[in-house]
């Protein structure tokens, strides 16, 4: 799949399948852009100027800046821009969402995020949102590492963390076909926003995961899009690496169980929640009778028999096999049905009249 390309119409862009393939002109949807803001005021001018025309609407949300960032939004002359305030600084996740509520108000179809540190190329836009575009997924993000030169440029110990962060994402979002999971470079069909309602969306740092969380949960299809990275000069990551190790594998296991207890139990009971179920009993009795009879043989002086050892093991043995099954059809289960295919957006003027 190729990105979408410019025609002279500027209301129509071409979709190519593959290189060979004809090109066939579409109307692009309304897009809008939301730039959450905090302490922007030397930048976001810069941003906003570089937004491509085909974009309809660009949302700035001013998070509570004590700087000068709202005044200089409100000076520019582009009539695309809508600027949201918050009175006080909640953070980028709460940010993003007020400026994703603001757009879809607006009527945008799809709603791309982009920060306003200019670390987002918007040359790139356009291939974000292809996939949206074309029915092929509700939510992309992008991802720097899918070719070898941007893993090598990156620091060793910068490379283990983002790989342990991402199988983790992974495991607690069943999005198994994901990496970089904290680009913050995303794009979203607007039919999803009050789908998220009163999701449990993370307000700062942990937004871009808690999003992926989230959107598993509504079981929306989530594709990765090669950006490479772009860091302008004084530009650096808010992200603290210690602060990421230390706080997010817990939010991620609490995600993981969600889902699980959701897909497998509530919502469904397949293959995988029996599973799941007679894997985690099989291990804990092995675990629980062989500490309890090597504590017994401890305290005796002598070892424990065959038998005794032997009904320790193989429940644990045949616990883990289960539990590595129910891991290999979760694997299999990502979804690839976009939700938003079966959501029609409509008009107020025309809501009454696409009521069945």
């Amino acid at each position: 799949m190729t990105a979408l390309r410019d025609v002279r119409r500027p209301d129509f862009y071409l979709v190519a399948s593959s290189p060979n393939a004809p090109v066939v002109p579409i109307e692009l949807p309304i897009v809008a852009v939301v730039i959450p803001a905090y302490r922007a005021a030397s930048t976001v001018a810069s941003v906003i100027a570089a937004v491509p025309a085909f974009v309809r609407h660009v949302v700035v949300v001013d998070d509570g800046s004590p700087d000068a960032t709202g005044q200089v939004v409100r000076d520019l002359r582009d009539p695309r821009v809508d600027l949201v305030r918050l009175e006080r600084n909640q953070g980028v996740g709460a940010a993003v969402m007020a400026g994703y509520q603001r757009a879809a108000a607006l009527g945008a179809e799809v709603v791309a995020k982009m920060d306003a540190d200019g670390q987002m190329d918007p040359d790139h836009l356009l291939t974000l949102i292809t996939p949206i575009v074309i029915g092929r997924a509700d939510y992309t993000k992008g991802n720097r590492f899918l070719h070898a030169r941007e893993l090598r440029s990156m620091p060793g110990r910068r490379r283990f963390g983002n790989a342990g962060l991402s199988f983790l994402t992974k495991l607690a979002s069943g999005y198994w076909d994901i990496f970089d999971p904290t680009n913050g470079y995303t794009a979203i069909h607007a039919s999803l926003v009050p789908m998220l309602g009163e999701a449990p969306i993370g307000k700062r740092y942990f937004f871009e995961s808690s999003m992926l969380l989230s959107l598993s949960l509504l079981r929306g299809v989530v594709h990765d899009v090669y950006i490479p990275a772009r860091y302008p000069v004084g530009a650096a990551s808010h992200l603290s690496e210690s602060r990421a190790a230390l706080q997010f594998p817990w939010r991620l296991l609490r995600g993981f169980v969600r889902r699980i207890v959701q897909q497998y139990f509530v919502r469904d009971f397949t293959a995988v929640s029996l599973y799941l179920v007679f894997g985690i009993l099989l291990g804990l009795f092995g675990a629980i009778w062989g500490v309890w009879h090597w504590a017994l043989a401890s305290e005796a002086g002598v070892a424990a028999t065959t038998g005794t050892v032997m009904l320790a093991v193989l429940p644990i043995i045949v616990g883990v096999q289960l539990l590595l099954q129910a891991l290999t059809l979760d694997i299999q289960n990502v979804p690839t049905e976009p939700v938003h295919a079966s959501v029609r957006l409509v008009t107020a003027d025309h809501a009454q009249g696409a009521r069945p």
